[in-house]
């Protein structure tokens, strides 16, 4: 799964979520920051990833956080190896955008950690 046939830009608020190099609270507190950063986050996932964003996404929601502002789902064609034949592969994309008690959040959360930054 080395070449992406995707000519999609790199987004800087973008999150490419794998479900096995990280925990879901790892995505989920790295998707708190890119909305204090740019007030939205684009969740991404491949194949079994997918679930991931799901409940990544959820979690912000159901917590308060975010909304989901557009979920897009895509097939994607993947190769193993350079010259090797497509893989078809279910893609996920999530966008979510801050809600109005965003910052109250997240400042109660540091409170509540001792993280007063």
């Amino acid at each position: 799964m080395n070449n992406m046939a995707v000519s999609e830009p790199q987004k800087k608020n973008r999150i490419q979520v794998s479900n096995t190099k990280r925990s879901l609270f790892f995505y989920v507190n790295l998707a708190k920051r890119y909305m204090q950063q740019y007030n939205g986050v684009e969740l991404s996932a491949l194949g079994m990833a997918i679930s991931t964003v799901v409940t990544v996404a959820e979690i912000l929601k159901n917590n308060g956080f975010a909304v989901e502002k557009k979920i897009r789902t895509l097939t994607v064609d993947m190769r193993d190896e350079p010259g090797a034949r497509p893989i078809p592969k279910a893609k996920i994309e999530v966008v979510m955008g801050k809600t109005e008690k965003f910052d109250e959040l997240m400042a109660a959360e540091a409170e509540q950690t001792g993280d007063e930054e």
